[in-house]
């Protein structure tokens, strides 16, 4: 059998919403340049990410790291807290 390597996606993001059970709503900034004005702008994503000890709460900075469906919506998992709101 051959073995592959998996090289997952990983995003960094805000917590906007922790009110789910073992669920997080992450919000993700991108970069991107206008195409007819050639200005950087921001644009934002929200991604639901599975949070299994609830340890994530609104405000803090976390990374998520893409993983198989888990629900209809949720493919993405908390990997760690970076950055915890006082």
């Amino acid at each position: 059998m051959i073995e592959t390597i998996v090289k997952r996606k990983i995003k960094t993001g805000v917590v906007v919403s922790d009110k789910m059970n073992k669920t997080v709503v992450v919000k993700v900034e991108r970069l991107a340049k206008h195409p007819g004005y050639k200005k950087t702008i921001r644009r934002f994503k929200k991604f639901k990410a599975h949070d299994e000890n609830n340890s994530a709460k609104t405000g803090d900075r976390v990374s998520i790291v893409e993983t198989r469906p888990l629900s209809k919506e949720k493919r993405w998992r908390v990997l760690e807290i970076l950055n915890q709101k006082a």
